[in-house]
Protein backbone atom coordinates (compact mmCIF):
# COMPACT_ATOMS: atom_id res chain seq x y z
CA UNK A 1 0.00 0.00 0.00
CA UNK A 2 1.43 3.38 -1.17
CA UNK A 3 2.06 6.01 1.11
CA UNK A 4 -1.15 8.37 0.69
CA UNK A 5 -1.48 11.75 1.90
CA UNK A 6 -3.72 12.49 5.03
CA UNK A 7 -6.68 14.27 3.54
CA UNK A 8 -6.32 18.16 3.85
CA UNK A 9 -8.95 19.70 6.11
CA UNK A 10 -10.24 21.70 3.50
CA UNK A 11 -11.13 19.15 1.13
CA UNK A 12 -14.70 18.88 3.05
CA UNK A 13 -14.83 22.41 2.59
CA UNK A 14 -14.30 22.05 -0.92
CA UNK A 15 -16.57 18.91 -1.92
CA UNK A 16 -19.50 19.44 1.04
CA UNK A 17 -21.54 16.21 1.14
CA UNK A 18 -19.77 15.08 -1.20
CA UNK A 19 -16.55 14.48 0.39
CA UNK A 20 -17.84 10.89 1.09
CA UNK A 21 -17.49 9.80 -2.86
CA UNK A 22 -14.49 12.20 -3.45
CA UNK A 23 -12.56 9.96 -0.52
CA UNK A 24 -13.49 6.76 -2.33
CA UNK A 25 -12.22 7.89 -5.57
CA UNK A 26 -8.86 9.22 -4.13
CA UNK A 27 -8.00 6.13 -2.31
CA UNK A 28 -8.50 3.90 -5.18
CA UNK A 29 -6.05 6.33 -7.28
CA UNK A 30 -4.20 6.20 -4.34
CA UNK A 31 -4.36 2.22 -4.32
CA UNK A 32 -4.36 1.28 -7.88
CA UNK A 33 -3.30 3.92 -9.88
CA UNK A 34 0.14 3.77 -10.02
CA UNK A 35 0.10 -0.09 -10.58
CA UNK A 36 -2.59 0.60 -13.76
CA UNK A 37 -0.08 3.14 -15.11
CA UNK A 38 -2.20 5.95 -14.11
CA UNK A 39 -0.02 8.18 -11.94
CA UNK A 40 3.80 7.98 -10.87
CA UNK A 41 5.23 6.95 -7.78
CA UNK A 42 5.15 9.90 -6.73
CA UNK A 43 1.88 11.01 -6.34
CA UNK A 44 -0.10 9.15 -3.46
CA UNK A 45 1.53 11.24 -1.15
CA UNK A 46 0.64 14.37 -2.98
CA UNK A 47 -2.50 12.65 -4.37
CA UNK A 48 -5.17 15.08 -2.88
CA UNK A 49 -3.17 18.91 -3.24
CA UNK A 50 -1.83 18.28 -6.06
CA UNK A 51 -4.18 16.47 -7.92
CA UNK A 52 -7.92 16.10 -6.31
CA UNK A 53 -8.03 19.23 -4.69
CA UNK A 54 -6.27 21.24 -8.00
CA UNK A 55 -8.94 19.81 -9.76
CA UNK A 56 -12.26 20.08 -7.63
CA UNK A 57 -11.05 24.19 -7.05
CA UNK A 58 -11.97 24.51 -10.76
CA UNK A 59 -15.58 22.91 -10.12
CA UNK A 60 -17.52 26.23 -9.66
CA UNK A 61 -16.73 27.47 -13.23
CA UNK A 62 -18.64 24.61 -14.90
CA UNK A 63 -22.51 24.05 -16.38
CA UNK A 64 -24.79 22.09 -18.70
CA UNK A 65 -22.75 19.68 -20.73
CA UNK A 66 -19.35 19.57 -20.50
CA UNK A 67 -15.88 17.26 -22.14
CA UNK A 68 -12.84 16.09 -20.45
CA UNK A 69 -10.23 15.95 -22.94
CA UNK A 70 -7.84 13.56 -22.43
CA UNK A 71 -9.34 12.23 -18.95
CA UNK A 72 -6.95 9.77 -18.36
CA UNK A 73 -6.95 8.92 -14.22
CA UNK A 74 -10.05 11.18 -14.64
CA UNK A 75 -8.63 14.09 -13.71
CA UNK A 76 -10.30 16.23 -13.81
CA UNK A 77 -12.97 14.67 -15.05
CA UNK A 78 -14.12 12.50 -12.39
CA UNK A 79 -13.19 15.35 -9.59
CA UNK A 80 -14.92 17.38 -11.33
CA UNK A 81 -18.16 14.83 -12.00
CA UNK A 82 -18.32 14.08 -8.10
CA UNK A 83 -18.23 17.70 -7.41
CA UNK A 84 -20.95 18.71 -9.87
CA UNK A 85 -23.52 15.96 -10.00
CA UNK A 86 -25.59 18.76 -11.29
CA UNK A 87 -23.57 19.05 -14.37
CA UNK A 88 -23.25 16.59 -17.21
CA UNK A 89 -19.95 15.16 -18.30
CA UNK A 90 -18.03 13.24 -21.39
CA UNK A 91 -14.72 11.68 -20.31
CA UNK A 92 -12.95 11.37 -23.96
CA UNK A 93 -10.33 9.10 -23.63
CA UNK A 94 -8.35 6.94 -26.26
CA UNK A 95 -6.65 4.46 -24.13
CA UNK A 96 -8.46 1.31 -23.46
CA UNK A 97 -6.53 0.63 -19.90
CA UNK A 98 -7.29 4.55 -18.82
CA UNK A 99 -11.18 3.76 -20.56
CA UNK A 100 -11.63 0.68 -18.47
CA UNK A 101 -10.63 2.23 -14.89
CA UNK A 102 -12.71 5.51 -15.83
CA UNK A 103 -15.79 2.98 -16.77
CA UNK A 104 -15.59 1.01 -13.18
CA UNK A 105 -14.63 4.27 -11.29
CA UNK A 106 -18.24 5.67 -12.51
CA UNK A 107 -20.10 2.44 -11.38
CA UNK A 108 -18.48 1.96 -8.37
CA UNK A 109 -18.88 5.76 -7.42
CA UNK A 110 -22.89 5.48 -8.71
CA UNK A 111 -21.96 8.71 -11.25
CA UNK A 112 -25.02 8.89 -13.15
CA UNK A 113 -24.06 12.21 -14.41
CA UNK A 114 -20.88 10.92 -16.36
CA UNK A 115 -20.10 9.13 -20.15
CA UNK A 116 -17.02 7.26 -20.81
CA UNK A 117 -16.15 7.82 -24.63
CA UNK A 118 -13.30 5.80 -26.39
CA UNK A 119 -12.60 7.99 -28.45
CA UNK A 120 -9.40 10.95 -29.97
CA UNK A 121 -11.10 14.37 -29.38
CA UNK A 122 -9.91 15.11 -33.03
CA UNK A 123 -12.64 11.92 -33.87
CA UNK A 124 -15.47 13.27 -32.45
CA UNK A 125 -18.12 12.89 -34.51
CA UNK A 126 -20.87 15.08 -32.99
CA UNK A 127 -20.45 18.59 -33.83
CA UNK A 128 -19.88 21.76 -31.59
CA UNK A 129 -22.58 20.41 -29.05
CA UNK A 130 -20.55 21.26 -25.38
CA UNK A 131 -21.24 24.13 -23.04
CA UNK A 132 -17.67 23.88 -22.43
CA UNK A 133 -14.03 21.79 -22.80
CA UNK A 134 -11.80 20.94 -19.71
CA UNK A 135 -8.33 19.24 -20.13
CA UNK A 136 -5.80 19.02 -17.42
CA UNK A 137 -2.02 18.28 -17.97
CA UNK A 138 -2.70 17.52 -21.55
CA UNK A 139 -0.63 19.36 -23.73
CA UNK A 140 0.33 23.28 -24.58
CA UNK A 141 -2.36 25.88 -25.26
CA UNK A 142 -1.47 26.11 -28.58
CA UNK A 143 -1.87 22.31 -29.20
CA UNK A 144 -5.19 22.18 -27.23
CA UNK A 145 -7.47 24.74 -28.77
CA UNK A 146 -7.49 23.04 -32.59
CA UNK A 147 -8.86 20.06 -30.37
CA UNK A 148 -11.09 21.13 -27.96
CA UNK A 149 -12.85 24.24 -29.71
CA UNK A 150 -14.45 22.03 -32.40
CA UNK A 151 -16.29 20.63 -29.90
CA UNK A 152 -18.13 23.65 -28.07
CA UNK A 153 -21.32 25.86 -29.10
CA UNK A 154 -21.02 29.38 -30.01
CA UNK A 155 -21.27 31.13 -27.21
CA UNK A 156 -19.75 27.99 -24.88
CA UNK A 157 -16.43 28.03 -23.51
CA UNK A 158 -13.07 26.38 -22.60
CA UNK A 159 -11.85 26.13 -19.19
CA UNK A 160 -8.39 24.52 -19.12
CA UNK A 161 -6.54 23.58 -15.90
CA UNK A 162 -3.09 25.16 -16.26
CA UNK A 163 0.62 25.87 -14.60
CA UNK A 164 2.13 29.14 -13.46
CA UNK A 165 2.93 29.18 -17.45
CA UNK A 166 -0.45 29.60 -18.35
CA UNK A 167 -0.10 33.73 -19.39
CA UNK A 168 2.64 32.64 -21.65
CA UNK A 169 0.61 29.72 -23.13
CA UNK A 170 -1.73 32.32 -24.19
CA UNK A 171 0.57 34.20 -25.79
CA UNK A 172 1.88 31.42 -27.71
CA UNK A 173 -1.67 30.66 -28.83
CA UNK A 174 -2.49 33.47 -30.25
CA UNK A 175 -2.89 32.14 -34.08
CA UNK A 176 -4.55 29.19 -33.18
CA UNK A 177 -7.10 31.69 -31.14
CA UNK A 178 -7.48 33.66 -33.73
CA UNK A 179 -8.18 30.57 -36.55
CA UNK A 180 -10.90 29.03 -34.11
CA UNK A 181 -12.34 32.68 -33.17
CA UNK A 182 -11.73 32.23 -29.39
CA UNK A 183 -12.21 35.22 -27.93
CA UNK A 184 -11.52 36.97 -24.17
CA UNK A 185 -8.94 34.31 -23.70
CA UNK A 186 -7.34 35.12 -19.71
CA UNK A 187 -6.19 33.33 -16.71
CA UNK A 188 -8.03 32.70 -13.71
CA UNK A 189 -7.07 31.58 -10.51
CA UNK A 190 -9.58 29.39 -8.49
CA UNK A 191 -8.55 28.28 -5.08
CA UNK A 192 -6.85 31.23 -3.43
CA UNK A 193 -7.51 31.08 0.23
CA UNK A 194 -8.06 27.98 0.24
CA UNK A 195 -4.86 25.75 -1.48
CA UNK A 196 -1.56 26.23 -0.75
CA UNK A 197 -0.96 26.51 -4.21
CA UNK A 198 -4.53 27.56 -6.49
CA UNK A 199 -5.35 26.21 -9.46
CA UNK A 200 -4.62 28.64 -12.82
CA UNK A 201 -7.42 28.48 -15.29
CA UNK A 202 -7.42 29.42 -18.94
CA UNK A 203 -10.58 30.53 -19.55
CA UNK A 204 -11.81 31.83 -22.97
CA UNK A 205 -15.02 32.19 -25.42
CA UNK A 206 -15.58 29.90 -28.53
CA UNK A 207 -17.55 31.94 -31.23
Amino acid sequence: MPDIEPEPSVAAEIFGDRIGVARQFTASLAEHGEERGLIGPLEPPRIWSRHVLNSAAAAPLFSGRVGDVGSGAGLPGLVLAIARPDVEWILIEPMERRVAWLSEQVAELGLDNVEVLRARAEDWKRGPVLDAATARAVSALRTLVPITAPLVRDGGELILLKGASAGDEIAAAEKQLRKFKITNARVEVVGAGLLAEPTRVVRATVR
